[in-house]
């Protein structure tokens, strides 16, 4: 039997569930949208493990509580409160539309649906989700956790990422979503993605909505286009510390890590002499960049874009990841 044929059945049953087995995650705990969207917003890029575990929300929402609060913020200061998650570009929207909410509704976060699919940055997904988990109106929601779930109890052999899959998702999510308790079964959608319905190790004998589901290969689903290819890049970067203070570099306005420092990078003619003091690799989105820190060179000089800072300033300043630990295993190695 399809969910769509007795839908009440389908939310009842995963409802149920929810609430027998919900984690109790901060962002359930309230009903205040702006916090609603904040957890939203770091959730779309970084694991519910990785939020939790590091403080990420608490301290974000402990600095930056309203729209209001955060509407006027120096940008340094909300790329440092959002340092450790990546993917710089979501606090960025997060302030913009922050900057709408007090520009055209006062302060105070809008309550229709429309009014916040208006808000910059905000797609589909985001405003059924606020709308649902703050104000629990019955509004269709579709992330990663949901469209592995439709695609495997509906069986759908199609691509989820197509215009066409997009659609279809979207259609079987408006027509299952409970319009008695939205809040509870978008969040049961949520949880059942993260914690049984996993990508690749479903765990189908404890699945409350086994009996709804078409696929006898969920491990196959859903279907997506095929992955790029992973680039491997080479980032040489040096180490220069004169009296008390670093060299740093900042990324342009239109650079991924716009108005974040880091170490500069060099060619590699200009540092092929020196020693090497840290050779590492990090992840980011399909490319793998291995990179090498050198000792600066005693004459070398400082480009437009970089700039001194004391060593006893550098926890003020947002620096990408990759580089702040770099940096703290070289000051702590060869710098004590």
């Amino acid at each position: 039997m399809l969910a769509t044929n007795d839908p009440a059945a389908f939310q009842r049953a995963l409802i149920t569930w929810y609430e027998a087995v919900a984690k109790d995650y901060p962002w359930r705990q309230t009903t205040d949208p702006w916090h609603i969207l904040v957890s939203e917003v770091m959730l779309q890029q970084t694991q519910v493990a990785t939020v939790l575990g590091k403080g990420f929300f608490t301290r974000f929402i402990e600095k930056y509580p309203t729209p209001a609060s955060i509407a006027n913020a120096p940008e340094q200061d909300i790329l440092s409160a959002w340092e450790g998650l990546g993917y710089y570009r979501r606090v960025r929207n997060l302030q913009k539309a922050a900057q709408a909410i007090c520009e055209h509704h006062d302060g105070s976060f809008p309550r229709a649906h429309s009014e916040i699919l208006d808000l910059p940055g905000i797609g589909q997904y985001t405003a059924g989700a606020v709308a649902s988990f703050a104000y629990n109106d019955a509004k269709a929601l579709v992330d990663a956790n949901v469209a592995r779930i439709f695609s495997r109890i509906f069986d759908y052999q199609e691509r989820v990422d197509s215009t066409a899959g997009t659609k279809q998702l979207w259609l079987w999510a408006e027509q299952l979503v409970s319009h008695d308790k939205p809040r509870l079964y978008n969040s049961a959608l949520m949880e059942l993605g993260q914690q049984v319905c996993s990508n690749k190790s479903p765990k189908c004998l404890l699945c409350p909505i086994k009996q709804w589901c078409c696929t006898t290969k969920p491990e196959e689903l859903p279907i997506k286009k095929a992955r790029k290819k992973t680039v491997l890049v080479d980032e040489l970067c040096m180490l220069a510390i004169r009296d008390g203070q670093i060299l740093l570099h900042k990324a342009s306005d239109t650079a991924r890590r716009s108005g974040m420092w880091q170490l500069p990078e060099r060619e590699s003619h200009e540092l092929e002499s020196q020693e090497l003091l840290l050779k590492t690799s990090y992840a980011i989105t399909h490319h793998k960049v291995n990179l090498s820190i050198f000792l600066a060179p005693q004459k070398m000089k400082a480009a437009t874009d970089e700039a001194w800072h004391t060593l006893d300033s550098l926890g003020e300043l947002p620096m990408p990841s990759p580089f702040r630990k770099a940096l703290n295993t070289l000051l702590d190695d060869y710098f004590v």
